[in-house]
């Protein structure tokens, strides 16, 4: 609520000015197709008025915007009665938002945990989609959520749309999203500038002018699409989860989304959702955030909603903010597999409270779609924590003389990296260096090998792994007693080549390639070194997972590794596993269990497996974390928040030890929670946790509790 409103004469005229100001643009968004404002600024007058009816109740009226869905049905077509409402989402752009939406969720079910399934958030146009006995019998627009406008003819020249589904059932509603896709949308727009008619501001402006269209050759001439991802009224059909719901619509023969996941708990939602967004540039359509919603479906009907929203979904939108500066280059990075991804060099510019001088282009896909090139002016957008990315180009600000960019050409046909030939790889969009031997492929090997989520090997820092993985120019100084000392400079090949490699360095192999050290430096102390060495021993002794993570298993993230060393128990298991029998591992599925088998059938994986084995890596320890437990300590069976930073332990370490000892790790304080360990800086969390009379741990308490 705006801070100048002070007493209920004020309140209520305000509420009245954004009553009249929602609606309108209301009209302007859903109607017209011409929006002045953008989403976010919508949604903060809507939570202006929200805030105003929750502090003043007598002030809500049954026709605010806060109690309907918003949007009319269009003059012109039939209008359909939803036989099941079409409901609007509540949305946030707050990952603590968030986490109390998952707290809310658990409270109102009294569990601890609860599965999740994410989506993608389609900037499109609402659709719902009648089969009769799996014949297309009506397509509805969303309109006020009860009853919307009848775009069957319209529907019927939509290609992605089935006439007809492989199903019996008498009545089968699916829902989802019109939309035009990014490229369709730059060429119908540059038809649109060539016959001197006015374009369309953003592609879901276009889809709706598309489907609003009386005349059905007109929308069969607009390349649009659609993303189908729930359904509606069932007459011989039901699901039990949302993933089901999903996986049954693509094989019916439905369009869905490219990228979905489903998540155990709400940690690991904010990382997909993370995740979603890095990868935004693979989806063919424009998306404005993610869909978070209860996976099974039973619980939605326990859950139920609001006069407006589901209880059981949020939307959460992603925060951009944006500046302009000029391109200075553009470079190429190889990552692990072999990926060329093109960076931005910029001229460095204040973004959200850091300066930014580099920015992801996605691929060259992107980059002709977007038509970026070196000397533009370009607009960089960063959301959240996620790197800098190149939205869009000032054309005007265009200089002389700017061509258009070909990575084939700009890498002279070759790796950046090694020198080695590059070929196109049109499933991933991308182009990709085919030397296995690459440098710059065995350093992204390596890097995630020995990183925090996969082996967790302390002191492997970018410049260490460089110098073990490539050629190396030291200077040693020797003095022979005759001449003084003099100081010579020696190339040393690379140690390490693949990951096994690793467990074959001496301190004395580290030390003399250790960055920055002296020419002159005593090989006796080498105390990085031994301790590097140390921590890769260590290492030896790593949970399963640690290990499958590491490997770089295409598909398998941390969860999935966890999951496969629970169910399978080692890796020499695994490997012997086939397709089959991994597909019907909780949560893997059929391209997860082929890229399992494809990645063990490589000779060149096994060979560094067997180089593991004879290193002493162990490929059977698997954790059962609360039953190996001590059922007597501290922890076992509490509910345990983290809060502040920690001196002695990160935020991923002080949870593992936590769950060692049978504690389940939340992200919120509530009613449930049995303790708070709050290290520096802590905040909300610790003053709810006071509130509500919890426990509260300071670090050194932590410490003595995890002794005991």
């Amino acid at each position: 609520m705006e801070e100048h409103v002070q007493n209920p004469a004020e309140a209520r005229q305000r509420a009245e000015f954004l009553r009249a100001e929602l609606e309108r643009h209301n009209r302007l968004y859903y109607v017209e197709a011409r929006p002045e404002i953008s989403d976010r600024e919508f949604d903060r007058l809507l939570r202006e008025l929200q805030d105003l009816e929750a502090a003043h109740p007598d002030l809500a009226t049954p026709d605010s915007p806060t109690q309907r869905v918003g949007g009319a049905p269009l003059a012109g077509f039939r209008q359909v009665k939803h036989a099941v409402p079409m409901m609007s989402l509540d949305n946030t752009y707050s990952v603590e938002e968030m986490r109390e939406f998952d707290a809310r969720i658990r409270k109102a079910l009294g569990v601890e945990s609860v599965d999740y399934v994410l989506e993608p958030k389609v900037d499109g146009v609402s659709i719902s989609l009648r089969y009769e006995n799996g014949v297309l019998a009506t397509a509805a627009t969303r309109g006020d959520g009860k009853t919307g406008d009848d775009v069957t003819a319209n529907a019927r020249t939509i290609r992605a749309i089935p006439l007809r589904i492989p199903t019996a059932a008498p009545v089968f509603e699916v829902r989802g999203e019109v939309y035009l896709g990014k490229a369709a949308f730059a060429k119908l727009n540059a038809e649109r500038e060539r016959a001197g008619e006015e374009t369309f501001a953003n592609p879901r402006n276009a889809t709706a002018g598309s489907l609003k269209q009386l005349d059905p050759k007109v929308v069969a001439a607009r390349p649009l699409a659609a993303v189908l991802y729930a359904t509606g009224e069932l007459v011989g059909a039901e699901f039990e989860t949302q993933a089901e719901v999903l996986r049954a619509l693509k094989k019916l023969g439905f369009p869905t989304a490219k990228l979905w996941w489903e998540c155990r708990g709400i940690d690991e939602v904010i990382a997909r959702a993370e995740e979603l967004q890095r990868r935004e540039g693979e989806l063919e359509y424009e998306m404005d955030g993610a869909v978070v919603k209860v996976n099974r479906l039973a619980l939605w009907r326990q859950l139920g909603a609001t006069a407006k929203a589901p209880r059981f979904a949020m939307a959460y939108k992603y925060s951009h903010e944006q500046a302009q500066t000029p391109l200075k280059a553009i470079t190429l990075q190889v990552g692990r597999t072999g990926v060329l991804t093109p960076v931005a060099e910029l001229e460095p510019v204040d973004l959200a409270g850091s300066t930014i001088a580099r920015a992801t282009l996605h691929n060259e896909d992107e980059i002709r779609r977007k038509d970026i090139r070196v000397g533009d002016t370009v607009i960089i957008e960063k959301a959240g924590e996620v790197i800098p990315a190149v939205v869009s180009v000032v054309a005007e600000k265009r200089p002389p003389g700017a061509v258009p960019f070909d990575l084939s050409a700009h890498a002279g046909g070759k790796c950046p990296a090694c020198g080695g030939g590059i070929v196109r790889d049109p499933e991933a969009a991308a182009w990709r260096c085919e030397n296995l031997d690459c440098a710059a492929q065995i350093r992204g090997r390596i890097e995630h090998f020995v990183s925090r989520k996969a082996m967790n090997i302390d002191g492997f820092g970018e410049a260490i792994v460089a110098a073990l993985t490539a050629e190396t120019k030291v200077a040693e100084t020797k003095d022979d007693g005759l001449f003084g000392a003099k100081t010579a400079e020696k190339i040393l090949p690379p140690l390490v080549r693949d990951v096994a490699d690793l467990y074959t360095l001496t301190p004395a192999d580290v030390e003399l390639r250790r960055p920055n050290r002296a020419a002159d430096a005593k090989k006796a102390e080498m105390k990085l070194a031994t301790k590097l060495c140390a921590a890769l021993a260590a290492s030896r002794d790593n949970e399963l997972w640690r290990l499958l993570h590491g490997l770089g298993i295409p598909n398998v993230g941390e969860g999935l590794a966890r999951t496969l060393a629970q169910e399978l128990g080692s890796l020499d298991a695994l490997m012997a596993a086939d397709e089959e029998a991994l597909a019907k591992v909780r949560d893997v599925g059929a391209i997860v269990a082929r890229s399992v088998r494809e990645f063990f059938a490589n000779e060149r994986n096994r060979a560094v497996v067997e180089k593991l084995r004879r290193a002493g890596v162990r490929f059977d320890r698997v954790e059962k974390v609360a039953a190996g437990a001590n059922r007597d300590g501290y922890f076992f069976g509490k509910r345990v928040v983290l809060t502040g930073t920690l001196e002695q332990f990160t935020r991923e370490q002080a949870q593992e030890e936590l769950r060692k000892r049978g504690a389940t790790v939340a992200g919120t304080v509530g009613k449930t929670t049995h303790v708070v360990v709050a290290g520096a800086d802590a905040g909300s969390k610790l003053d709810k946790a006071r509130a509500l009379g919890i426990p509260v741990l300071s670090e050194a308490e932590f410490l003595a509790k995890l002794a005991e």
